[in-house]
């Protein structure tokens, strides 16, 4: 994560061409940079927070901003596993993905070496479609051009999809950290890829994946009955382990996609066990 400034609380404001952040006490802030229509369109006039990033926006030559919601966090300890839904332009994202947040760190694995990573709420979920961040305009997808411009497609998942939450608090999250924090130490001790340097050499679909690090993590913490190897069914395997555990407090719930031009609506993939599409209906989601 690249952080270039502190973070401003404010308003989020666009007067005629100029768009800026407006603090409490009357500053406006971050006039002459670029901030993205996404953001406008789903929180303008709207409290916010904001901050600086070192990226430049390719159209402009202006550094960007990333802003967020201003949400109320409990600051009791949690965990929140995230299910993405499936981008429906890569073959790549057929079944989905899955991430694990714990205490505000959430801990994204992946075939590349470099999506293996800790990433902040604001990063993971809302960085803007803009610079490096952005998909190609030309394919509306990931590319690399000879000049090497990079056009990565992977700006906030909440605005490239819809995300399924399930949410924890009562359980000790330091032991957990450490565990995933010990399955990233291996990812980045394992030897080079040959073939590809980018991509994890001990990745496997089956084995080794964003849905099995995270699955085996939480049997090496205790919950040694969730199962699953593809992202819907381990999320709804641990869903439904969690809404059966009276101590623990517990939350089902959706992240509609924050739709914008840059991505088109996500799509749910289907339910691999038959077990768990029983449990899917019993689940219970917050409205």
């Amino acid at each position: 994560m690249r952080q270039a400034q502190d973070i401003v609380k404010g308003i989020l404001v666009k007067e005629s061409e100029q768009r800026f952040i407006r603090t409490e006490d009357g500053r406006e802030i971050f006039k002459n940079m670029k901030i993205w229509d996404g953001y406008l369109t789903h929180w303008e006039g709207r409290q916010v927070y904001a901050r600086a990033l070192e990226m430049t926006d390719y159209d402009s030559g202006k550094p960007f901003v990333i802003i967020w919601p201003v949400v109320h966090q409990s600051e009791d300890p949690f965990l929140e596993i995230y299910f993405n839904e499936r981008l429906v332009k890569y073959y790549a994202s057929t079944f989905g993905h899955i991430a694990i947040n714990l205490d505000g760190k959430i801990f994204n694995f992946s075939h590349k070496l470099n999506e293996n990573e800790v990433i902040s709420i604001e990063e993971y979920f809302y960085r803007p479609a803009l610079g490096e961040f952005a998909p190609s305009p030309d394919t509306g997808k990931y590319e690399i051009r000879e000049d090497g411009r990079v056009f990565y497609d992977k700006f906030g998942r909440n605005f490239m999809r819809t995300i399924h939450v399930v949410r924890v608090e009562g359980l000790d999250t330091t032991v957990l950290m450490e565990i995933l924090l010990d399955e990233l130490r291996q990812i980045r001790e394992a030897p080079l890829n040959i073939k590809d340097p980018e991509k994890y050499s001990e990745f496997n679909f089956f084995t080794r994946s964003c849905v099995t690090i995270i699955r085996d993590s939480l049997n090496r913490y205790g919950f040694d009955t969730i199962k699953g190897i593809f992202p819907k069914d381990l999320f709804i395997s641990a869903a439904f382990l969690f809404q059966k555990k009276t101590e623990y407090n517990v939350r089902v719930f959706r992240m509609p996609q924050l739709l914008v031009p840059e991505a088109p609506p996500s799509a749910e993939p289907p339910v691999m066990n038959l077990k768990n599409r029983v449990r899917e209906k019993k689940l219970v989601y917050e409205n």
